[in-house]
């Protein structure tokens, strides 16, 4: 998976591409516990391009999209939000598949 690496990516990836961004951090406990889980799901789900955004690299980023909890997922088709499952709780594979699976891309 890829990492964020700047403002501008990000709103170019939004803008022109169906992705998934997942909200992480390296000192968070939830994050570590679907690192393993991760490359499945992103590989089940070829149509969208998955990038790992750094929480305390893109506070900002956070801020303006209301992600205050993470891990989080924040999905755009074409421009426009499609989804998002934000919340401090930590995640199971299900319910990401859930979530992945009832995106309208």
């Amino acid at each position: 998976m890829k990492q964020l690496e700047t403002v501008e990516q990000f709103n170019k990836l939004k803008n022109n591409e169906q992705v998934i961004f997942i909200f992480s951090a390296g000192w968070c406990p939830d994050c570590r516990v679907i690192e393993p889980i991760l490359p499945e799901i992103i590989e089940g789900h070829p149509e969208y391009q998955f990038i790992e955004v750094n929480r305390d690299e893109f506070i900002e980023i956070c801020q303006e999209h209301d992600i205050f909890g993470i891990p989080s997922f924040l999905a755009y088709a074409d421009g426009k939000e499609v989804g998002r499952f934000v919340s401090k709780d930590r995640k199971t594979k299900e319910e990401i598949e859930q979530f992945i699976g009832g995106l309208s891309a």
